[in-house]
């Protein structure tokens, strides 16, 4: 149910300037539960159905024979700030009739006024009080899908082990036999229009705050678009007709080859308006058939076209059209040009295909003003200078002032990067995260968090003009948002602080085991102070 920056949405500086707290007034993508509640179709659509599809079902029945079993205590734990997300991941869990002993989320301060370094140091503290409150449990399991935090969590109750063994703890009890377990993690994202949408609602409410005289230390950004290329776009289902045609030598192992059949090139950047014109502008569909296959020394395999009807105004940049079909890693699609000769095709290879007429397209976030205009350059184009020297002048000095006190972008305390989108939705690959139990006087037993399947790969348009804060074109009728105005490490964590490790019990009782949480309801309310 965490959904991550679309990686062929956003450029890859944008993914992880998206995930960096101290960019945004409001803390970024894992601040705001706006991102969270867009998951799917919106909490609206989606709550009614339970989020079917966006949980990791396998967990979902672990959590579900903990939940039964009288001796187990189940709790969600999550670094997610309990302020913004609480209501939220009630709402959630309830749609999915999870009853949980304890709901845990990340407060400003702890009961004894503690603050946190890092989510992990917050998901420590609270495993430690429960291993010390439970004094009789002999087994704890907590369920993971983070590599780095699995290792952590491991490391941190063999530790705690030995401290129990020594008698240095302040509640003594036996050693307990604590597992964790590695989940699978899938990646999932919004809906590309969504997505942008949320992300404008966010630079808005980000820009109105710092012209209303707050936060100066911050910029004013705004979204941009990149174009890389205007061309005939093809779908998914003729691009798989084309690549039947490539005919690879029998000694290439298809790992070393990159099978395109994408798009008829029409310029490498962004169409002048008088070709755009004379190709009849972007979403113009045009009808092709393949007349012609060849290759260029068994690096590049491409497919010759012709225009139906034969007499159709087009355009091309290369001599004539054409698809490039596949190539060997570290060729280049322009070697298609190089081609010299061209093979007729039989009757049964004289594929008929439509194409629309469409951009390639990444956002980016900058500072308002900042860079080239609403249609950036091809970034192969700009000065590399750039990238030698650093992010630019915002970006810097968002650096200098958090690096101190946090590491900046570099933190080390980081959301997963840069995955792949997904293809489906549910099933076993989706992802659980987070949640754990502890099992009462031997008995074993599961809990955890269920979480989203991948999402599939929607298509869409999104852009931004100006300052941060016009309207989306893709999404201004859209009654949903019709009210709302990479190199760099991400960090969701809340704000810099100091836990003290082994600090004093709570000042708060944990719930008892089998409650099924305050009065048996299970709503999650167990009495931990660090939990809504």
């Amino acid at each position: 149910m965490s959904p991550l920056p679309n990686t062929k949405l956003w450029n890859a500086f944008t993914t992880g300037f998206l995930q960096t707290q101290e960019c945004f007034v409001n803390g970024g993508w894992w601040h705001d539960p706006n991102i969270l509640g867009a998951t799917g179709q919106g909490i609206e659509k989606e709550e009614p159905t339970a989020w079917a599809g966006w949980w990791n079902e396998h967990i979902v029945e672990l959590v579900e024979l903990s939940i039964k079993q009288k001796d187990t205590l189940t709790v969600l734990l999550t670094g997610r700030g309990e302020d913004n997300f609480a209501d939220l991941l009630k709402r959630i869990v309830t749609s999915k009739n999870l009853a949980f002993d304890m709901i845990c989320l990340k407060p400003q301060a702890g009961p004894n006024n503690q603050t946190f370094t890092s989510t992990m140091n917050y998901k420590q503290a609270i495993l430690r009080d429960l291993v010390l409150t439970y004094t009789d449990a002999d087994e704890i399991r907590v369920y993971e899908d983070r590599v780095k935090h699995t290792k952590a969590f491991q490391d941190y109750f063999d530790s705690m082990n030995k401290e129990l063994l020594n008698g240095s703890t302040p509640s003594p009890r036996r050693p307990i036999n604590a597992e964790v377990i590695q989940v699978a993690d899938a990646v999932t994202t919004l809906d590309p229009v969504a997505e942008t949408a949320e992300v404008q609602r966010m630079i808005n409410a980000h820009n109105t705050a710092i012209h209303g005289g707050s936060h100066a230390l911050l910029t004013p950004l705004e979204i941009k678009r990149s174009v890389f290329f205007t061309g005939y776009l093809i779908s998914s289902v003729d691009t798989a007709r084309l690549l039947k045609l490539v005919s690879l030598p029998s000694s290439l192992p298809e790992s070393e080859v990159k099978f395109l059949a994408s798009n008829i090139i029409i310029t490498p950047r962004p169409c002048p308006r008088s070709i755009l014109d004379k190709v009849g502008g972007i979403g113009r569909k045009q009808t092709w058939q393949v007349t012609g296959l060849g290759s260029h020394e068994s690096r590049v395999w491409a497919a010759r076209v012709a225009p139906i009807p034969t007499d159709a105004p087009y355009h091309t940049d290369n001599p004539f059209p054409m698809v490039v079909l596949a190539l060997i890693k570290g060729s280049r699609p322009q070697d298609a040009n190089r081609i010299q000769n061209w093979q007729p095709v039989p009757s049964s290879k004289q594929i008929v295909f439509q194409t629309e007429v469409g951009e390639k397209v990444q956002l980016r976030i900058e500072a308002h003003g900042e860079g080239d205009g609403e249609y950036g350059a091809v970034f192969v184009n700009k000065n590399p200078k750039r990238q030698r020297d650093g992010p630019p002048a915002f970006e810097r000095d968002s650096y200098r002032t958090f690096g101190s006190q946090r590491g900046g972008h570099y933190n080390d305390e980081n959301r997963r990067l840069n995955g792949a989108n997904g293809g489906y939705r549910g099933g076993q690959n989706n992802r659980g995260r987070g949640a754990y139990n502890s099992p009462h006087n031997g008995r074993n037993a599961r809990g955890g968090r269920g979480g989203p399947g991948n999402r599939g790969n929607n298509r869409g348009r999104g852009s931004a003009r100006g300052g941060g804060y016009k309207s989306l074109d893709d999404v201004q009728n859209n009654s949903r948002y019709a009210n709302q105005g990479s190199s760099y490490q991400p960090n969701y964590d809340d704000g810099p602080s100091s836990y003290a490790a082994g600090a004093d019990a709570y000042n708060s009782s944990f719930p008892a085991l089998g409650g099924g949480g305050s009065g048996g309801q299970g709503n999650g309310d167990g009495g931990l102070p660090y939990g809504k």
